[in-house]
This record gives structure tokens, sequence and C-alpha cells, in this order.
């Protein structure tokens, strides 16, 4: 299966920097890419995971 990411998003707070990752939709979770290589590919995450990521920066715990 073939999975096509759509809508994807670089973060406001990135600027006009091309040092970034954009994530993407998918049917259960998120695609992530880099700005600056598009055509390398793109990771995705299941639903789950890509919450528990979230929840772990917005709580600064890679900090």
């Amino acid at each position: 299966m073939t999975i096509h990411p759509e809508g994807w998003r670089k973060s406001s707070r990135s600027g006009q920097r091309t040092s970034c990752v954009e994530v993407g939709r998918v049917a259960d979770g998120a695609a992530v890419r880099d700005t600056k290589d598009r055509s390398a590919g793109y990771f995705t995450t299941t639903g789950t995971q890509w919450t528990t990521f979230i929840d772990a920066v917005k709580s600064n715990r890679f900090d």
C-alpha cells in the first residue's frame, strides 16, 4: 500500500529558514520530511506515536 501524505505544512515559527521539517497528514498519523531535500522522501508515524512526540515536545522533554 502506498501512502500519499497531504497538506504539507512548515511551522510558522520557522520563518524563512530552510533547515526545517514539514509535516503532512496521513490516514492515521503524520508524515515528516526535510524541507531542504524533499526528494529524499519522508517517514510516517501512527496517530499514537505522533501524539506522544508532540506531547513530549510541549513538555520540554527534549530540552
